[in-house]
């Protein structure tokens, strides 16, 4: 049965006009970026496949368009088009940070390195250095280590950030392993870069530990001094 021929409220187009894309399954989303299955195949059937042995859908995202043109269902042009759909998304929610608007709590900060981070196979130390209205100067990636670990030095964080000319910072790094949960290292390493940032008069806002799930802020823990200083 062809999609127009479904009843009109289970039709993934009409749900997602009444009811938001938020509203579709995976599958239903991957459906209509589809639009046709394999030859003699529905679309429906080609979309679960997909994701049965490829997915879950971010496993499949991460393919790039080499891998991706490989799929039964998909081939060249589809490949081409959902790396281009995905990087049309990551561009969105970096747009702003490129208009420079204001950080306003650890939240916005989490969600923008979950998005630069979370996909990352080794460990990545990264910063975002803002002014004194916590408006973004610029995004740098400072330091990259092995799947486990990533050597920090506070010196370099300090003479990027006063090169930007910041008034504050906030610090991030990405769990490869999986789990958010920042360990004792991380902890003091935050201590560590917090003390130098002070030297300068450079506010270290927040330290964001990126993994599978929900980001973990050390300000929202109270883990800064003084605790939430991002909103002071």
């Amino acid at each position: 049965m062809a999609i127009k021929d479904w009843p009109k409220d289970e039709r993934p187009r009409e749900r997602l006009l009444a009811k938001g894309p938020a509203a579709l399954s995976d599958v239903e989303l991957l459906v209509l970026f589809m639009g046709t299955g394999r030859k003699g195949q529905h679309v429906l059937e080609s979309a679960s496949q997909l994701m049965k042995i490829h997915g879950p859908l971010r496993k499949l995202l991460d393919m790039d368009a080499a891998k991706l043109m490989k799929l039964p269902a998909l081939g060249p042009a589809r490949a081409c088009k959902l790396v281009a759909a995905l990087e049309l998304a990551n561009r969105h929610l970096r747009a702003q940070l490129d208009r420079g608007d204001s950080m306003r709590d650890p939240g916005s900060a989490a969600r923008y390195f979950k998005q630069r981070l979370r996909s990352r196979p080794q460990e990545v130390f990264a910063a975002l250095f803002l002014d004194t209205r916590n408006r973004t100067l610029g995004y740098e990636e400072l330091f990259t280590g092995t799947i486990d670990a990533a050597a920090v030095y506070p010196r370099e964080v300090v003479r990027r950030a006063l090169l930007h000319n910041a008034a504050a910072v906030i610090v991030s790094h990405n769990h490869p392993s999986g789990s958010a949960e920042p360990s004792r290292a991380d902890r003091e390493i935050t201590q560590h870069l917090q003390k130098a940032l002070d030297l300068v008069d450079i506010r270290l806002l927040d330290h964001v530990v990126v993994g599978e799930g929900t980001p973990v802020s050390m300000a929202e823990r109270g883990w800064l001094e003084p605790p939430l200083s991002f909103r002071g």
